[in-house]
């Protein structure tokens, strides 16, 4: 998957009603043999995201059945606690910032809970947090 990360991902929501906010949309390459290999999550297998932007990409690529769609196209997909999420099943991801569309993305994906309680470890065993800091990984 190739994908282009435009600067709207790292900013932060400064709007009070989250769902104001628009994502600035970002472009994104599936090759046919990627297509492929993710719809094996289809058939039982674990679809793995390294990434919020890839996550982003295949579930924007994804019909509603999870069959991938190949090809390039842009994506201004906001995710927030209650999407359905319809392709990937695991996440790698870094620690993120308060108040940015990349930890409501995780807290749809993890549950609200779960991310406060890693977090809440994570700060007290001082990890780093944001682009080059420590990751998780969100089964």
């Amino acid at each position: 998957v190739t994908l282009h990360v435009g600067p709207g991902t790292f900013q932060p929501v400064r709007v009070d009603e989250v769902s104001h906010h628009r994502m600035e949309a970002e472009r994104y390459t599936i090759p046919e043999e990627t297509a492929h290999a993710i719809k094996a999550g289809t058939e039982g297998r674990r679809v793995i995201a390294v990434g919020t932007t890839t996550l982003r990409a295949l579930e924007h690529a994804a019909g509603e059945d999870g069959t991938p769609r190949a090809g390039e196209a842009e994506t201004d997909l906001f995710i927030t606690p209650g999407y359905r999420f319809r392709v990937v099943e695991a996440l790698l991801t870094n620690f993120h910032l308060p108040r940015s569309t990349l930890l409501m993305l995780v807290s749809a994906f993890a549950g609200l809970t779960a991310i406060r309680q890693a977090y809440a470890e994570a700060i007290a065993r001082k990890y780093r947090f944001y682009s080059y800091g420590d990751a998780m990984l969100i089964l």
